[in-house]
């Protein structure tokens, strides 16, 4: 290791879902003395600007898809452009660690820090292991998994797992002291639906006229908070106000965490960031995994909640009003399944995640010659 503090390159796709776990990371490194370089796509934005990190370089990146020849090979291409200008950047910056987040943008950095002799980190976040992940998890010196068995891995990448759990952000752990509300017979009840940039459409569509079929005396209890696409607002504010429903309807929430912890129940897609911060928070949920992903990773990410008690998990071609409206009918009617289920949520959160990996990492930069 270098005289001067360790240098660590943190590598991840420039949305929510991998940067909100790198940057947890990254703010536990920082506040240990070392420095981050942030190796992303350019898709940032203006996450770039919170981002904990000294500098923050933005590469080539694609991802290939098996629809279209033509676009498959395009996309290699921009992946080989990525490489040879992570391969710059390392001989320039000369991390002592590099960290990897899933998906293909992660693809260039640690191969090039692999075959520059760079130790690896490569974490993954779903329960099942990422296509990009398999193709990079032999050439890494390590694998970390926010799960205890992570579906997917061969043999011999089951002996470079490190156990760690999926880092969540700072507000996420404040939110997490926030205790679950009561739910009484005739308490109001919140409600929480979002669905991310692919599942916000659905939810606009089934939970309004899922609520609307409630009976009046339930309706008049719900205060809902719903994420929805700004082309969506005025539909779905207008069957709430027809059904005299309380609703806050906006296309994003900056302090989504904490508005998890005041729910009764959360709605939504079963992301792996959304799933972590509801165990490290403690919330029920109804999940509806995002279909037709070849790895299948949301409904694996489901299952962990769903096998413990802390979640319904509703395939989305069961996902309609009427199987909602049961569904809400028999939870809402019940407040000490509710707490059953937010207790069994947070009794599978790992709320020391970040630390975890930040001391696989320091462990590793300690090792550099």
């Amino acid at each position: 290791m270098r005289a001067d503090k360790p240098l660590v390159m943190i590598s991840a796709g420039g949305t929510g879902g991998h940067l909100f776990p790198a940057e947890a990371l990254a703010g536990i490194l920082r506040a240990r003395g070392c420095g981050i370089v942030l190796v992303t796509d350019n898709r940032i934005g203006e996450l770039a600007e919170r981002f904990p990190a000294n500098e923050v370089v933005a590469i080539p990146a694609a991802t290939p898809s098996g629809r279209s020849p033509v676009a498959a090979l395009k996309a290699l291409v921009t992946l080989a452009r990525g490489f040879f200008r992570a391969r710059r950047l390392i001989a320039r910056a000369r991390p002592d660690v590099v960290v990897g987040f899933g998906g293909y943008p992660t693809v260039p950095p640690l191969l090039a820090g692999s075959l520059a002799g760079c130790r690896t980190v490569l974490h993954e976040q779903n329960g099942v292991i990422g296509r990009a992940n398999r193709f990079l998890a032999g050439r890494v010196t390590h694998l970390a998994s926010s799960v205890p068995e992570l579906r997917g891995i061969s043999d011999a990448m089951k002996a470079k797992i490190v156990m760690t759990g999926n880092p969540v952000r700072a507000n996420v752990l404040e939110a997490a002291q926030i205790p679950y509300p009561a739910a009484t017979d005739d308490a109001p009840l919140n409600l929480l639906a979002f669905g991310g940039s692919q599942g916000a459409r659905i939810m606009s569509d089934i939970v309004p006229q899922a609520i609307a079929l409630l009976t009046p005396e339930l309706r008049a209890r719900i205060r809902i908070t719903q994420q929805a696409r700004p082309e969506d607002l005025e539909r779905v504010r207008d069957v709430y106000a027809q059904n005299g429903v309380s609703a806050e309807i906006a296309p994003f929430f900056r302090d989504l965490p904490g508005r998890i912890a005041r729910s009764h129940l959360v709605i939504s897609r079963s992301g792996a960031s959304t799933v972590s911060e509801l165990a490290v928070i403690g919330r029920p949920a109804i999940l509806v995994p995002l279909p037709g992903a070849l790895d299948q990773d949301q409904a694996a990410n489901a299952a962990l909640l769903s096998d413990t008690g802390a979640a319904l998990m509703l395939p989305q071609t069961e996902f309609t009003p009427q199987r909602l409206a049961q569904e809400l009918t028999s939870r809402l009617a019940d407040p000490e399944g509710l707490t059953k289920a937010a207790q069994a949520a947070k009794s599978a959160g790992i709320p020391d995640a970040a630390e975890r990996l930040a001391d696989l990492v320091m462990h590793l930069a300690s090792k550099q010659g």
